[in-house]
């Protein structure tokens, strides 16, 4: 989906966003951008279903805006494997939120991701 959101935009309430969303299809696949371990899969506040994975290097992957996750805790994701499904909205894009953080400091993903 295209970028709706970019890293450190102004979000509402002036905080820069810490991560990056796309705009998808309702009930659209969501693939693990990376290869890695399932460290929390939930509902999790307002953010819809909220999953996690770590990296082997160390970095953890936050993704979120989903309505159902496809995968448990422990579990080891290859990148490109359906992890989780976008919400559906009625009269509206749901938008796909990452975020890519090292050591608890968030980095921007479209950097993060032309490593390697």
């Amino acid at each position: 989906g295209r970028m709706v959101r970019r890293w450190g935009d102004k979000m509402p309430g002036g905080t820069d966003s810490e991560g990056v969303a796309f705009a998808t299809r309702s009930g659209a696949q969501v693939a693990a951008p990376v290869d890695g371990v399932v460290e929390f899969s939930g509902p999790f506040r307002s953010y819809g279903q909220l999953l996690i994975l770590s990296t082997s290097d160390g970095y953890h992957v936050l993704l979120s805006g989903m309505s159902d996750s496809y995968v448990s805790v422990g579990q080891t994701v290859k990148q490109g494997e359906p992890v989780a499904k976008m919400s559906v909205r009625e009269n509206a894009e749901p938008e796909l939120y990452m975020e890519v953080r090292k050591s608890g400091k968030s980095m921007n993903p479209a950097k993060w991701m032309k490593r390697g």
